[in-house]
């Protein structure tokens, strides 16, 4: 393992553990119902939703929607690896947005799913399948553990950008992390 991998991942890890225990310490053994990670990110409350005039969106949804859009941007401009979105990118640069939407859909269902949303369904490709391109042809080859590593420090940037605090973007690396062994195909 790398140092700035063993760097991120212990501060990832760190700061999980951290919010974790803090949260069991200060929880009553009669409490209601556990909150989940997405009743920590806004949950079910309903919010004017910026990008549809008019409409509204549960507030959970849309701090992960946000987060997932600025961090594809962020991954855009990472020569480490925009690579693997050349596809995208050359949709994007024409004018098309239509990769763009349904990868912030896909993304942002998933981590709505993955953090306890109730509301949503994750109906993307599997996790193996979305970064495989025999699976998914938009893909541009395999990635790697420091891909790996890179993606979800550009998530992190992401999230601290729209001012997530370094609990909830620790518990989000953390979550991140679960889904390595899947995504990361190559050596």
């Amino acid at each position: 393992m790398n140092l700035k991998r063993a760097v991120v991942l212990t501060a990832f890890l760190g700061l999980g553990i951290l919010l974790v225990s803090t949260q069991s310490c200060s929880k009553s053994h009669n409490s209601p119902a556990t909150a989940t990670f997405y009743d920590t990110l806004g949950g079910t409350t309903m919010v004017s939703d910026p990008a549809n005039a008019g409409k509204t969106i549960e507030k959970g949804r849309l701090g992960l929607r946000t987060v997932v859009d600025s961090a594809i941007f962020i991954i855009a401009g990472d020569a480490k690896i925009n690579g693997y979105f050349k596809t995208l990118l050359s949709e994007v640069g024409m004018g098309n947005l239509s990769g763009f939407q349904e990868l912030s859909k896909n993304l942002t269902d998933f981590l709505c799913v993955a953090t306890g949303a109730k509301d949503f369904t994750y109906t993307g490709l599997s996790m193996h399948d979305a970064h495989n391109p025999t699976g998914n042809p938009r893909m541009n080859g395999t990635a790697t553990n420091a891909d790996f590593d890179a993606f979800v420090t550009d998530v992190a940037a992401s999230a601290k950008k729209n001012g997530l605090s370094d609990a909830i973007i620790a518990r989000v690396g953390a979550l991140l992390y679960t889904l390595e062994s899947t995504v990361v195909q190559r050596t």
